[in-house]
């Protein structure tokens, strides 16, 4: 709702407007830019378009947007000045690459084009030329795109064309990808650019108000599975119809008519023509009468001023074009002179072009045209004049085109005179294959075997010699140990710390270098000596973090809401120790029947458990008769609380008593319903028969009755009409026929049989009755049966899952939330813990929060005592509780399991243990970042997985590939699908447009507004709909009202009606169940099927219509359309929460969970709610009379303190006055808390198990830590909690707990309350849009209401959202889990790692070999397969070259540095080879150490942490504006010279060493390569038709064309060969059959280029330099454009990027002093605030006397206080400096901005 305001608020600009009389286009477009474009881009968020966003929805692509795309394509040779070609056959495949991009990524789209948009595309105010070319190109392209089975093109006038409108109704279309113009630049684009930006600009302007948003086109990366651009969300206002001042708008018009006469003046000219003097249309295409018309047209039309002998020649070009091949029209431009380049270009080309255009939009057709086969036609004529045309073009193709000429009458043509305007041809020089480094590794030559190229020389395979130890890092920073290829290694430096090397070891922890991950034995270090302080300071941690685990365990309950209870494992050792003692000899009671004689001692035993069962019988009923008695005097009320208190008692457990219990309360019901007022109302009716059919069917699932009782239920069945599940519901009587304990309320005439009270009789067929009121208490088991293995009767899919793991069976469970799960993880854990005392079982988490909450329930779950060693352990990456090698249990996160299984040392001793690995959430491995990692380790386990996710799109697919995985690994594998939640989800939409009747004074006097309205799940399907997603259920009232809307509507035939009448369908006499609505469930939606496929919601008459028309809440069906969805501004969403609130505590719907994906906005909502409590509050306290009495009672108690004291001192010594003492205590001044909120402003939860001193006390430690929480605090004693991943670790652990506790019953929150947090609610509220609100994270929010245990359904409300969301997320569809790319080339390094520390143990090749043969993009396809050994295959050779690996695959020293910082490929890299050339020295070498700092930190800027800027914000004039403003400089500042040569240079290397290997793969293996003449997406053949006939001039062309081996055939027809210009060059342009992936290529093309270069479409944010310098939060926000919400995540990860290098560094000097400590600990590096997904995450809070005893102590050394190492280069030591400085100084302010 963006209460940060970071928004742009458009009306106040046009109200602050003032317009001049004279505006110009470059003033207007200036004013737009600056006021609305420019501040707007700072909103647009940077999302992967499918995955986190849009999904399976469907959105538009402009076409004229897609189109300018293919035209400015640098690599197409169409419509440059320079250049005279028309390669129309290079652009056609260029978009065809583009559709396929979206295509292949499941994208939902159409292409729609405007004519009023079409500006860009034409470039008018260019030359002549260039505009006719684009708009030639503009008509075949936009022919093409209709000719496109599988792609939807449609035309619209303008955005206000009906058409348009309907279709966005119809389709709804989720967002718009377009162009928004770029910037302007002189010298670009011609005399009218600007008037273009500015058209499209107001385009752009007008998609936004009409409620659609928008997403950039140009500059989407299309990465892997994922299309990443900007979103522009629409926010569309209906007080504040979005709009421009009428001065802008009339520049607009202007601007588009000055374009529009120049983009059609010479095109009219020769369309009137046509349409006036040429053929008629043509019924069928022919080819002659075409090009006649085309000739007639440009001769007319131009008449005198015409050239007939190009006319010819480009004729002849066109038929020929027919019979010639993609391969041989692969040409360069032909060399011309430039009277021949001015003549073609001003004259003959924009003329042709433009008869040619309007020839085909007459006829409707298409052409084939490529001028540089024409230039070679017309060369080829003028230096061969004598030869007949026959000869060079063939008899039959020689006579159509004399034909032509004749009927043109067309002069005689000579051309021999163009002969000398042509220059002799370029040499061209065949780009030489680089030749591989030697290389040969056992395990990769297996891999490699099927693409092994030929190298520089031949190395024999070395045998694998075990390491003889784990040997040591060097303690330099480079090897140049390689001498054999040394021309062609890259570059290196010279040095101190480059001269020798030795390979790498690595024996640390990869963030924190202080921690060893191996013990000393194995290489780690031995562990350092500790002060007595430092020992009394871990150990008051540890204390402290065990009783918050203990806390936090303590509330924390299981699926029947009850408390957890630890169950105490033995170990396996001591059942073993059991099993060799001889068992004693026990004697149980039979649990059957004896037959034979029983001995006296079996007698006597019988004897006296009989009598002790009778005792306890006779004791129980007594008890029940007692307390029925005291509830006899109870009024209803007191009853209800009554029976509250008894439910707790032991007592009621016992069938006997519970049912007593029960029948009790239906007589007290009974007579409550006689008594009423009016009885016989339908209200009353539904109340009581309810309550009471509950309670009966509560007796039948005890399954105890005795005979008094079953007549009581018997009666009560009678009454209500129920006389048919008589024999299904009254449990017979028992041999015990004891009477009750009170008179049951007589129901039944004793003579007739007949109901006494005729009312209460049920007015509809019981059947009916269930469907409309039982729903929610239906008997919810699939098939349930006891089964000894868990403590609850478990579905039949549970069983499943049961028998699968007694299996050692891996398993994908895909089932929604609250269906039942959680048991899964706990009883493979439980398996594990008593099988042996040495398997382990990991559980991945994809959060820290869920990280800490498992080891709760863990803790609160499991003990075992393992001496030594751990139950349990958490590892988060740079805290750990418990050893995470020596547990049973490890509960983690991803990046550390990954990190583990790639360790070589433990892949000898931790691995082989694993015996089971836990992926809770597995569908976060479609996430946009750190879905690989989930990947990596779903292949790297050598044990069975388990998979777990509510929310998994198409998991058929997925599961096919897991399967594979596993079965590769030995291990069977089981598919569980349940797709049934335990509880429904009933939604709502919050009507915040209606205005409350009155205003909020207190909870007590507040009657609800009303305006939270039902939505029926059919009520919001739209016409867009086709099918129901699969996981859009019906309650039974739900499919009972459905059935009552077809059957009104008569929209189905009546046979089918009468079928699906519940009556028909359901059997009587038992009761429903859950299953039972299911099956009818799926029978209606199966009929709906067919009514969707003719849905028009346009039409109001259609039988669908007419049923949604039914199912619509009344009031909401009256609030206007437009008003429903126009999106509520920030005041009034937050003037009408407290109202939202307050109605949800008046239903009984709290707690609930509140979601916003801003934590912003979390935190203004929870501070605008307690200030509305507290203002009201003061209020009444105010005006209050009985406040203000019972405040002077206070008073006066406080005043009467010492006379209190003295009595009591008296009464000590006096023992008859403890009465008197005990009638003091007891007053109710003594707890009484004037300044603690008042319950009647308060939604805490009033519970007695949470005291206030307890909470006074957690607030107290709290604020101590934190005193910045103060708001937080004092918003949690009135109920109200804020939860997201920038908050407290403390605070929201102690939210967690309150909730669960039930004090705190409304919290606002991120998505951190989504994924897997035991935070069961009741309802879950969605405040506002954002674009992180997506389809998955929809259902995984809303799945978190409706608390098994607790609630039998749970309640999802839409707040401050449009009615057209909320359709499109009901009716959303999820994603399917995509598929990454898990190989980089840090993970390829890391595996030689791995094979080579581990002495390659089986463990570590086979999960080698798993990672190469099945990663998920190989699935089912060899093209994948294949691309990961080419990506394997080019990475090995770069490492090699970068002297990362050395011949063998053994790593080198700086390998360090790129596993360390793997996650930020190819930064990593990119600072090795700036490492190793020097550079850096020179940057920290500067005497000016400030400025060597800072250069340093903008190096690392460039590198790491990289954030774009729009281009709307990287104009010259906003960049002036907004530094005039502020400290940021905004703009990062260009990289240094000598680093950006240096990775230009590296960047050329890599190229050279991807390209050989292109050109050698395809030369060697050409024969497994198929054609590269078919079209991506269409499968058009451009291979040329077959001529019999021979034809010099075919011949001509087959010699001279570009003999291209590894660029694809259709680009080289712009005249491009084997030389690429770049990595995205060779990735984007090679041919069918060479799968690279541009993004898992090491290139620094993204580093090096520069922001003006042609096609970088944005600058880089320099908001980590400017917070280096100036460190101001407000500034990143106001200038920067960093959200305040996302600045702490992004500070952050730089943060810990430069620690990582720091303890690289620190390191390696470590190693060249011979010391490990010979440097001082310098910074801190502990936080107490965490991330969502963060790698930081410290446990332990330190105490502010802490942190200042610290300081104290001189533990936070400056940069100053250090002392270089014996051993350590002068130089080296600078760096150190320069790295250490850098790192405290930004440290230091990072943590000042949370202190």
């Amino acid at each position: 709702m963006d209460f940060e305001k970071f928004e742009v608020d458009i009306e106040q600009a046009v109200e602050d407007f003032e317009p001049t009389n004279s505006c110009t286009a470059a003033e207007t477009l200036n004013w737009i830019d600056s006021t609305w474009y420019a501040p707007a881009s700072r909103n647009a968020r940077w999302i992967d378009l499918m995955g986190s966003y849009a999904g399976a929805e469907p959105f538009v692509i402009d076409g004229h947007s897609l189109l300018q795309v293919v035209l400015d394509d640098h690599l197409l040779a169409l419509a440059k000045d320079d250049d005279p070609s028309f390669q129309i056959i290079h652009a056609i495949y260029s978009l065809e690459c583009i559709l396929t991009n979206f295509q292949n990524r499941s994208a939902n789209f159409d292409i729609v084009f405007f004519d009023v948009n079409r500006h860009l595309v034409l470039r008018a105010g260019e030359s002549e030329f260039t505009v006719a070319s684009r708009a030639l190109a503009r008509r075949l392209l936009y022919k093409h795109l209709q000719s496109l089975d599988s792609v939807n093109t449609l035309t619209f006038a303008s955005l206000s064309d009906k058409n348009w409108v309907d279709y966005c109704v119809r389709v709804k279309p989720m967002f718009v990808m377009v162009n928004d113009g770029g910037v302007l630049k002189e010298g670009v684009g011609g005399q009218f650019a600007v008037h273009q930006i500015l058209v499209q600009r107001l385009f752009i302007f007008d998609l936004l108000a009409s409620g659609l948003a928008i997403v950039p086109l140009q500059g989407a990366d299309f990465k892997d599975s994922k299309i990443l651009s900007f979103v522009f969300d629409s926010k569309l206002r209906l007080n504040h119809p979005g709009h421009f001042p009428d001065a802008v708008l009339s520049v607009g018009v202007a601007a588009r008519d000055v374009l529009t006469s120049h983009e059609q003046g010479p095109f009219d000219q020769v369309r009137s023509w046509v349409l006036g003097e040429a053929s008629a249309p043509l019924s069928s295409f022919d080819l002659c009468t075409v090009l006649k018309d085309v000739g007639l047209s440009y001769l007319l039309t131009f008449k005198s001023d015409t050239q007939p002998s190009l006319l010819a020649v480009f004729i002849i070009h066109i038929f020929l074009l027919k019979s010639v091949s993609v391969q041989d029209r692969a040409r360069r431009l032909v060399p011309m002179k430039p009277d021949l380049f001015t003549s073609l270009t001003e004259s003959f080309l924009p003329r042709i072009f433009r008869a040619t255009e309007a020839v085909i939009v007459a006829n409707n057709i298409s052409l084939d045209i490529d001028i540089r086969v024409f230039l070679c036609v017309l060369r080829y004529l003028s230096e061969h004049p004598a030869l007949p045309l026959t000869e060079i073009l063939g008899p039959t193709m020689a006579k159509d085109v004399e034909d032509i000429f004749l009927e043109l009458k067309l002069p005689h043509l000579h051309f021999s005179g163009l002969s000398t305007s042509f220059l002799p041809d370029d040499l061209y020089e065949i780009p030489i294959p680089l030749k591989l480094l030697p290389f040969s590794n056992p395990v990769f030559d297996e891999e490699y075997s099927t693409v092994h190229m030929v190298t520089e020389g031949v190395i024999l395979p070395s045998p694998i010699e075990p390491a003889t130890s784990s040997g040591e890092e060097s303690d330099e920073w480079d090897d140049s140990s390689i001498s054999d290829e040394s021309a062609d290694v890259l570059p290196a430096t010279q040095n101190q710390t480059t001269r020798e090397g030795t390979h790498f070891s690595n024996t640390q922890h990869w963030q924190n270098y202080r921690m060893a991950v191996l013990p000393k034995h194995l290489g780690g270090y031995a562990t350092a000596p500790t002060t007595e302080w430092q020992r009394n300071r871990k150990l008051r941690l540890d204390q402290r973090f065990m009783k918050i685990l203990h806390d936090q365990a303590s509330t924390l309950t299981g699926a029947s809401g009850a408390i957890l209870e630890q169950v105490k494992i033995p170990t396996a050792a001591s059942l073993a120790n059991q099993r060799n003692v001889k068992p004693k000899v026990v004697h149980a009671r039979s649990s059957g029947k004896i037959t034979g004689k029983l001995s006296k001692a079996d007698a006597i035993r019988e004897q006296n458990i009989a009598k002790k069962e009778s005792k306890q019988a006779s004791e129980s009923a007594a008890w029940i008769a007692s307390r029925v008695q005291e509830m006899e005097n109870l009024d209803n009320t007191g009853l209800e609380k009554c029976l509250q208190v008894l439910a707790r008692n032991p007592r009621t457990k016992e069938a006997s008593v519970g049912v007593e219990l029960r029948v009790y309360r239906m007589h007290r019901l009974l007579r409550e319903w006689i008594y009423s007022t009016n009885p016989d109302s339908s209200a009353s009716r539904d109340k009581y028969s309810l309550l009471l059919i509950r309670l009966v069917k509560e007796v039948w699932e005890i399954g105890f009755s005795t005979k008094e009782m079953a007549n009581a239920i018997t009666s009560v069945l009678i009454t209500l009409g129920f006389s048919d599940y008589i024999d299904s519901l009254v449990v017979s009587g028992s041999a015990d026929d004891r009477a009750l304990s009170f008179r049951f309320v007589k129901l039944v005439k004793s003579k007739t049989k007949t109901a006494v009270y005729d009312f209460m009789r049920v007015r509809e067929h019981p059947i009916v009755w269930q469907l409309r009121l039982f729903g929610e208490f239906m008997d919810r088991s699939m098939d349930s049966q006891a089964d000894a293995r868990v403590t609850f009767k478990p579905d039949a899919w549970q069983r499943e899952v049961l028998d699968a793991i007694d299996q050692n069976m891996s398993l994908l469970v895909v089932a929604p939330t609250s269906a039942g799960k959680t048991f899964i993880s706990y009883y493979a854990m439980e398996k594990i813990l008593r099988e042996s005392d040495d398997g382990i079982l990991v559980y991945i988490a994809p959060t820290k929060a869920l990280v800490s909450q498992v080891a709760a329930e863990v803790y609160a779950r499991f003990s075992k005592d393992l001496d030594s060693r751990s139950c349990w352990a958490i590892h988060s990456g740079d805290f750990q509780i418990h050893d995470p090698q020596n547990c049973q249990i490890l509960i983690t996160v991803p990046d550390m399991l990954a990190s583990m299984l790639l360790s070589p040392p433990l892949a000898k001793m931790w691995t082989p243990r694993l015996k089971y690995v836990i992926l809770d959430e597995i569908h976060t491995i479609g996430q946009q970042e750190g879905g690989a990692i989930w990947e990596q380790i779903l292949l790297l386990s050598p044990c069975p997985v388990i998979g777990l996710s509510a929310t998994v799109g198409a998991p058929e697919r997925f599961n096919e590939w897991l399967e594979s995985v596993q079965k590769v690994g030995g291990f069977q594998h089981k598919f569980v699908h349940y797709p049934h939640r335990y509880s429904h989800l009933r939604k709502f939409y919050y009507n915040i447009h209606e205005k409350p009747r009155d205003a909020f004074q207190s909870l007590s006097t507040y009657k609800t507004t009303e305006r939270m309205r039902f939505l029926h799940p059919l009520s919001i399907l739209s016409s867009s709909a086709r099918s129901l997603p699969s996981d859009l259920a019906l309650e039974a009232v739900d499919a009972l009202n459905l059935y009552r809307a077809l059957s009104t509507c008569t929209a189905l035939p009546p046979s089918t009606l009468v079928a699906l009448d519940p009556l028909v369908f359901f059997s009587s006499g038992k009761l429903l169940r859950q299953k039972d609505v299911i099956r009818y469930e799926e029978a209606l939606k199966q009929h709906l099927a067919l009514l969707l496929s003719s849905f028009d919601s346009q039409d109001s008459e259609t039988p669908l219509s007419r049923v949604i028309t039914q199912l619509q809440d009344d009031i909401l069906s009256r609030v206007p359309v437009r008003v429903l969805n126009s999106q509520p501004d920030r005041v009034i969403s937050g003037c009408n929460l407290i109202y939202l609130v307050a109605d949800l505590h008046a239903q009984g719907d709290l707690p609930g969970i509140f979601f916003s994906f801003d934590p912003i906005d979390c935190e203004r909502m929870a501070q605008i709610l307690g200030n509305a409590l507290e203002t009201q509050e003061d209020k009444w306290r105010e005006n209050s009379p009985e406040w203000k009495r019972k405040m002077a009672q206070y008073d006066a108690y406080l005043q009467g303190a010492k006379e209190r004291e003295r009595k009591v001192a008296r009464a000590s010594k006096h023992k008859g006055d403890e009465e008197d003492k005990r009638a003091d205590m007891s007053e109710w001044q003594t707890s009484f808390r004037p300044d603690d909120p008042l319950p009647d402003f308060s939604f805490a939860g009033q519970s007695a198990s949470y005291t206030t001193s307890e909470l006074d006390e957690e607030i107290a430690s709290l604020m101590r830590r934190k005193p910045s929480l103060e708001w937080a605090l004092k918003c949690l004693r009135r109920g109200i909690a804020v939860h997201h991943a920038g908050m407290n670790r403390g605070y929201r652990l102690l939210v967690e707990s309150l909730f669960r506790r039930g004090f705190v019953r409304v919290i606002f929150a991120t998505s951190t309350l989504a994924l897997g947090i035991n935070a069961p609610t009741k309802t879950s509220i969605f405040c506002g849009d954002s674009p992180f609100l997506t389809a998955l994270m929809y259902r995984q929010c809303a799945g978190r209401a409706g608390r098994r245990g607790y609630d039998t359904l749970g309640k999802v409300v839409f707040y401050a959202l449009t009615m057209s969301r909320v359709q499109r997320l009901v009716l959303s569809k999820l994603p399917s889990l995509s598929a990454s790319f898990p190989v980089t080339s840090t993970l390829v390094a890391r595996l030689f790692n791995l094979l080579d520390g581990s002495n390659y143990c089986t463990i570590a090749v086979a999960a080698v070999q798993r990672l190469f043969r099945l990663s998920q993009v190989s699935s089912g396809s060899e093209e994948g397969r294949y691309q990961l050994l080419h990506h394997m295959r080019f990475t090995i050779d770069y490492l090699r070259r970068a002297h990362l690996l050395d011949e063998q695959g053994k790593p080198l020293n700086l390998f360090g540095i790129v596993a360390r910082l793997d996650y930020t490929e190819p930064s990593n890299l990119a600072l090795v080879a700036l490492l190793r050339s020097g550079v850096i020295y020179k940057i920290c070498a500067q005497p000016n150490l400030r400025l060597a700092k800072r250069d340093f930190i903008l190096l690392m800027a460039h590198l790491f942490g990289r954030q774009y800027l729009p281009s709307a914000c990287t104009t010259e004039e906003y960049i002036t504006e907004v530094v005039k403003k502020s400290p940021s400089m905004v703009v990062l500042p260009p990289l240094s010279k000598i680093a950006r040569d240096v990775l230009v240079e590296q960047e050329r290397e890599i190229l050279r060493i991807f390209t050989g290997y292109a050109l050698t793969y395809r030369t060697q293996h050409q024969k497994d390569f198929g054609p590269d003449h078919i079209l991506p997406l269409s499968k058009r053949d451009i291979s040329g038709t077959a001529e019999d006939e021979p034809s010099l001039i075919r011949d001509h062309l087959h010699r001279t064309a570009i003999p291209v081996v590894a660029r694809s055939l259709f680009v080289a027809n712009s005249g491009h060969d084997d030389h690429f210009n770049s990595v995205h060059d060779l990735a984007q342009t090679a041919r069918c059959g060479l799968s690279l992936n541009e993004h898992t290529i090491p290139s620094f093309e993204s580093i090096t280029g520069r922001t003006e270069q042609e096609g970088r479409k944005y600058a880089l944010n320099a908001y980590l330099l400017d917070f280096y310098i100036h460190g101001q939060l407000t500034a990143l926000a106001a200038a920067n454009a960093i959200r305040r919400s996302d600045v702490w995540f992004l500070l952050r990860d730089f943060d810990l990027t430069l620690r990582t290098v720091h303890g690289v560094l620190r390191q390696l000097l470590q190693k060249r002093s011979g010391k490990r400590d010979a440097m001082s600990e310098d910074v801190d590096l502990s936080e107490e605030v965490d991330s969502v997904y963060a790698s930081l995450d410290p446990v332990q809070w330190e105490d502010e006397e802490e942190i200042s005893w610290k300081q104290e102590q001189g533990r936070w050394e400056s940069t100053g206080d250090l002392q270089r190492p014996k051993g350590v280069s002068v130089s080296d030591w600078r760096v150190f400096e320069v790295v250490n400085g850098a790192l405290e100084e930004f440290h230091e302010k990072f943590l000042a901005m949370w202190a």
